[in-house]
């Protein structure tokens, strides 16, 4: 399953972005990765297969929500009062394994696809 992130862009401190991840077939759970200048790459979110359970890193909790479509293959991530520190480069993410359930641990994600730039002005 291939899997491309898209609808990144430049935004003011304090906006609003959608990311959206397509994947070329079905997923189980999925997840939001991201990977600033100089920095390693870090877990931001996570969503099981039914959407029943998410989960946020600490650093953007109460701003960003994913979500997903499993009729159309695709997981979002809803990011609000957008923070300058937030400028990654973001990727949508598969686990090592299959698996319905929440996956949370950044060493448990083993495959993603290009990702969409993130870029938040002060």
């Amino acid at each position: 399953v291939q899997l491309q992130a898209y609808g990144g862009g430049l935004v003011q401190a304090g906006g609003s972005l959608r990311l959206s991840c397509a994947a070329s077939g079905r997923t189980l759970s999925m997840g939001w990765l991201r990977q600033a200048p100089g920095k390693e790459r870090e877990f931001v979110a996570a969503i099981s297969w039914s959407g029943g359970d998410t989960h946020c890193a600490d650093s953007v909790k109460g701003r960003f929500t994913i979500s997903r479509d499993n009729a159309k293959n695709t997981v979002y991530l809803q990011m609000n009062s957008l923070k300058p520190e937030d400028t990654a480069v973001y990727y949508c993410a598969k686990p090592k394994w299959q698996t319905a359930l929440l996956v949370t641990t950044l060493r448990d994600f083993g495959s993603w696809g290009q990702g969409t730039q993130v870029t938040v002005s002060s």
